[in-house]
This record gives C-alpha cells, sequence and structure tokens, in this order.
C-alpha cells in the first residue's frame, strides 16, 4: 500500500469538493442577478444582498481550499521523501484535528444554525429578514452536504494511515 498515492488521491479529492464550493458559490450570485434583474415583489428583491453574501462566502471557502489543498499536494511529495513516519503520524494528527473541527461545526453548529433559521422564517415576517434566513439555510445545506463527504472521506483516509502506521 503506497501510502504517499493515497494520500495524494485524498487531496485530490478535497480538491473536486472544494470545486463544489465554487460552483455553488456562482450558482448563488447568479441568483442574484437574476433576482436583480427580473424581481418586481418585494421578498424577490430581498433575496438579492443575501444572495450576493453568502455566494462571496462560498466563493471565499473553495478557493481557500482549493489553494491549501494544491500546496498540500505539492508538499506530500517533499514531506514523504524526507521522513516517511514522521509523514503519516503528521497527517493522522491532522486528520484527527480536521475531523474533531467537523464533528462540532458541521454536526452541531451547523444544524442548529438551520434550526434558528427555520424559526426566523416562521417568526419573523419582514421579506429582508425572511430572505437571510432562507439563503443562510440554503447555504448551511450546501456546506452540509459537501462537508459530510469531506468527513467521510477523511475518516477512511485516516484508516488508512493507522494500518500503514502499524
Amino acid at each position: 500500500m503506497d501510502i504517499l498515492k493515497i494520500s495524494m488521491e485524498w487531496a485530490k479529492d478535497e480538491i473536486l469538493s472544494s470545486k463544489f464550493f465554487i460552483l455553488f458559490g456562482l450558482l448563488f450570485l447568479f441568483g442574484a442577478l437574476g433576482f436583480w434583474q427580473m424581481g418586481k415583489t418585494e421578498l424577490a428583491k430581498a433575496f438579492i444582498n443575501p444572495l450576493l453574501v453568502c455566494g462571496t462566502l462560498l466563493l471565499i471557502i473553495g478557493v481557500g481550499l482549493l489553494y491549501s489543498n494544491t500546496t498540500r499536494i505539492q508538499s506530500f511529495q517533499k514531506d514523504y521523501r524526507t521522513s516517511s513516519e514522521k509523514f503519516v503520524l503528521a497527517e493522522i494528527a491532522r486528520a484527527d484535528k480536521t475531523m474533531a473541527e467537523f464533528e462540532l461545526v458541521v454536526f452541531k453548529v451547523i444544524p442548529l444554525i438551520i434550526v434558528v433559521c427555520c424559526f426566523g422564517i416562521i417568526f419573523l415576517h419582514q421579506p429582508f429578514w425572511r430572505a437571510i434566513c432562507i439563503i443562510t439555510m440554503a447555504m448551511m445545506v450546501v456546506i452540509l452536504l459537501v462537508d459530510t463527504h469531506s468527513y467521510m472521506r477523511i475518516k477512511e483516509y485516516k484508516e488508512k494511515l493507522v494500518l500503514f502506521e502499524k
């Protein structure tokens, strides 16, 4: 089992995930453009700014992850050649840290944000606040979907690292 190859494949899969963030960010921005051009009602116009903000945030997340994983691929080869044992230990530690962050943010905080937004839709009657709640929920669902797949991949990656370590 070539751990360097497995690590590179994992990082390439993460690059694919970051491209989904970029794609959804662009879709949100195009949605804002559509509401800006065709929105006639107060509610339709209220969606423009939340879509712009969430689309921009998703683009920032996607580009940041794309950059970090691209540079990580380049550093994998150098780190592995320096010391394969240290490389594996460092990757296990990083995977543990990332999984802990996922378990807190993705599986606890994001669902809580979605629930708060649901209550916001029910109890807030101004179009702007409803639009904020709806778009925030949509963005959180995108993050939840993409990061759930990332969590499963890093969990599997860590298992392979642990097998290689033994």
